[in-house]
């Protein structure tokens, strides 16, 4: 719309009834109970045997430096977060008490996304070699009975899923008790204090996502070139000395920064539902998009135990899909019975909602409904199309498999076109479910975006079992990487892991791929948020003579339609660098590996034992060093464009992100996903199997695909909504200067020129890093290239 925003008539500050404050408490209960079902899931995966020797020597190892690297990421991180709660005082609030709480809650958010990081990290470096020692019952020794295979299989298969069901009850009973909390103290002020609580979720994750995707990936792609293409040995054979930091990364990169993105959107989901509600639904919006999820957590536990396998299936993919698909319809079922026992059938009849929506026409329990659903039918409609994009029994990865036989160029060709049209797909999608979503409200952009947030809380339903299958992922391939490196698993029990990492493989996929919709649902939903926001600090800006084209949204006006520019330029910048980081890394893990190969010649024959903590700390260092520039840009140039262009500009910028991030993480995830398990589907015997030329084609894919799906790709979502929740605390500082009596058009230039002075700089520092490849003699024109290598100290061994 041209010319200022409208203010909005906000509703009266509403209060929390009785009747409503009981429902929040039973609520906060909930979340606790999901915390306890943890604990017993947690208590039935480690009552599992660990198997021999070798493979908890090797487990060991893994989980050292699994500790080691996610204790200096914390350390590193740490020192942002008590930089974020100071600044995040200095922004302005309604009262002090508002000011306290939002920087308090940020550390919270923040401390909750790293407990759900550790714990899923923790539990799953535990897990991996329980699962290995149930799938080597499938290769008994001499003169012992022959074991039932299938039973073998679904034995293995539940301890992973269980791992991944205590991921889940944390992420989902975390989020909902730290959103129950601030409603019960702050009341009608929760939804401020809830922006810190979003924010500091928001933000951690975003780092234990960049920092863990690069460890992992520089990991992986090291050990595949070095291992599979030069040695021609397997994956995850003891001989090479990235196998133990490979699957250490697994862990830091799959199971921490998966937990700590999916918990992230959980809350910042919450957080935009509970902003929106207050404004649509007056008192009720405070307990109402609190309730949505609460039977998602009873839903997600029923789900979880409903993945058992039964002999009947065709795949391990079969009895999660079941159990995905129940949790989806009892909760579906839950949420009509809670929509219309708990909402009146008028809006006049809501308490504390403002005249604009009181006398709207319709059913705010029709609304509420269908909304919800639109939530759930996605994240159903979305495993299904990432499974058929990424699953090894579907055309697409069979296309990518079959064209190995010309080469690793038609490999990549093929990833990268499958990628690119997946994403429009998803995009459409994800598309017609926020407008239909939209078209709820009417005549009322409140309703409408409050309608587009509960599709948010009801694809929120889903996410404990959604994180259950993710962790499920990297459990079974760290299964099988010990079980090979130990020797112990052989024949069938072998054949068993090959499987459940062909499975983990496609539900990383789906669980990407629900993440990005999860992404723009609280993106889109935080963008009312911030309309709101916007609306409130004009009516307290008093505007004297200042110029207004600062806040008009109006597309047509060019400073809005570069804002649109740079946002979705932001979002191609935040990937380059995240795989330009992987690149560098990984350069100095296979020169540190083909070192070992060569001054230790005995390697090969098995006669010494490579270096492992000397990769594991190449990784760590790479990891931390590399976070500083994409979270810098993610923070800052929101702020930018802000504060130099407008409020309008801004918003567009918001859009053009939204719009590039969804296309381009829908693309970096599927292409990526295709291109491992068609090497899957290649090591299980197609075109020439192990070995042959087909096999290195789709190993090169591969490799070319992990930093995409596995570092660039899901770190976008964090970054969507970090950059939303910026330019939501920031919104009121920048109508401030641009508009009214307060307008300074010097203090808008500073900030503006400071922020992107430290982003040029942080790019500029980042670009000038050489690829480390073991000294200067190695690097050619030495630059960047004499950079200390020496281990630091690691103790991993194997």
């Amino acid at each position: 719309m041209a010319g200022p925003l409208t203010p909005h008539t906000l509703a009266a500050d509403p209060v929390l009834t009785d009747g409503n404050r009981l429902l929040v408490w039973i609520i906060a209960v909930v979340a606790v109970a999901a915390l306890a079902l943890a604990a017993v899931l947690v208590r039935q995966v480690l009552a599992a045997d660990e198997g021999s020797d070798s493979m908890k020597k090797i487990a060991a190892a893994v989980q050292e430096g699994a500790n080691a690297y996610l204790a200096r990421q914390f350390r590193t991180l740490a020192v942002f977060a008590v930089a974020a709660f100071f600044l995040l005082m200095l922004l302005p609030a309604d009262d002090t008490s508002q000011r306290i709480g939002r920087s308090i809650f940020f550390l919270v958010g923040a401390v909750f996304s790293a407990i759900t990081g550790y714990v899923g990290m923790w539990l799953a470096v535990r897990s991996n070699v329980r699962v290995a020692a149930a799938a080597r019952a499938a290769t008994p020794e001499a003169g012992e009975p022959p074991a039932d295979l299938t039973d073998v299989s679904h034995r293995a298969m539940k301890i992973a899923f269980r791992t991944g069901g205590v991921v889940g009850m944390f992420t989902v009973g975390l989020g909902l008790l730290g959103a129950s909390a601030v409603v019960l103290i702050y009341k009608a002020d929760a939804p401020k204090v809830l922006e810190g609580f979003g924010f500091g979720a928001a933000l951690l994750a975003m780092f234990m996502r960049v920092g863990g995707g690069i460890f992992t990936k520089a990991a992986d792609v090291g050990a595949d070139l070095v291992g599979k293409v030069e040695q021609g040995i397997p994956e995850d054979d003891p001989r090479n000395a990235a196998t133990i930091a490979d699957n250490v990364g697994d862990n830091v990169g799959d199971c921490a920064g998966m937990a700590a993105d999916l918990f992230e959107s959980y809350a910042v989901t919450l957080v935009a539902a509970l902003i929106l509600g207050k404004v649509a639904f007056g008192d009720s919006g405070l307990a109402f998009p609190l309730l949505i999820p609460a039977i998602g957590v009873l839903t997600a536990m029923i789900g979880i135990f409903a993945v058992a396998p039964r002999r009947s299936d065709r795949s391990g993919m079969s009895a999660i899909n079941r159990g995905f698909f129940i949790s989806a319809v009892i909760s579906m079922a839950g949420v009509a019975v809670a929509v219309y026992a708990y909402l009146p059938s008028s809006y006049a009849d809501l308490d504390g909602v403002g005249a604009d929506i009181s006398g709207h026409p319709g059913d705010p329990r029709v609304l509420a409904l269908v909304a919800v659903a639109i939530g759930i039918v996605l994240a159903a409609v979305i495993q299904q199309l990432t499974g058929y994009f990424t699953e090894t029994s579907r055309r697409p990865v069979r296309d990518i498999g079959r064209s190995s036989l010309t080469g690793p160029a038609t490999v990549v060709l093929s990833g990268i076109s499958l990628g690119l049209e997946s994403a429009v797909y998803s995009a459409l999608l994800i598309g017609l479910s926020v407008y239909g979503a939209f078209l709820l409200g009417g005549t009322s952009v409140w309703l409408a975006l409050f309608a587009v947030a509960l599709a948010g809380t009801g694809l929120l339903t889903t996410v404990g079992v959604i994180v259950a299958m993710d962790t499920f992922g990297p459990v079974s391939d760290n299964a099988q990487g010990i079980a090979e490196m130990s020797g112990d698993v052989h024949g069938e029990g072998a054949q068993v892991l090959t499987d459940l990492d062909a499975v983990g493989n496609t539900t990383k996929a789906i669980t990407k791929g629900i993440a990005i919709a999860t992404a723009v649902l609280a993106a889109t939903a935080l963008f009312g948020s911030f309309k709101e926001a916007v609306d409130t600090a004009v009516t307290k800006a008093h505007p004297g003579a200042s110029d207004a084209r600062w806040l008009s949204l109006d597309i047509s006006q060019p400073n809005n339609l570069v804002g649109l520019l740079f946002g979705a330029a932001v979002v191609f910048l935040f990937s380059g660098l995240a795989i330009s980081a992987v690149s560098r890394s990984a350069g100095a893990v296979v020169y540190e590996v083909r070192r070992q190969f060569h001054d230790h010649p005995g390697i090969m024959d098995g006669t010494e034992l490579p270096e492992y903590g000397r990769v594991v700390d190449i990784c760590t260092k790479d990891a931390l060093r590399e976070l500083a520039t994409p979270g810098l840009l993610a923070v800052l140039a929101p702020v930018a464009v802000g504060f130099s262009l407008g409020i309008g500009s801004l918003a567009s910028y918001l859009a053009g992100a939204i719009g590039a991030g969804t296309l381009m993480a829908v693309f970096l995830a599927n292409s990526g996903g295709a291109w491992d398990n068609a090497k899957k589907l290649v090591e299980d015997g197609h075109h020439g199997g192990k070995g042959s030329a087909a096999h290195e084609a789709t190993v090169i894919g591969d490799t070319v695909g992990d930093p995409f799906k596995d570092t660039a790709g899901p770190a976008i979502n964090p970054l969507l909504k970090v950059m939303n929740l910026v330019a939501l605390l920031i919104a009121p500082a920048v109508v401030k200067f641009s508009y009214g009596v307060d307008a300074n058009a010097a203090v808008r230039i500073i900030v503006a020129g400071v922020s992107i002075a430290v982003i040029v700089a942080a790019v500029y520092v980042s670009k000038r890093r050489g690829v480390a490849m073991g000294g200067a003699d190695d690097m050619g024109d030495g630059d960047g290239g004499g950079q200390d290598r020496e281990s630091s100290g690691s103790t991993v061994t194997a």
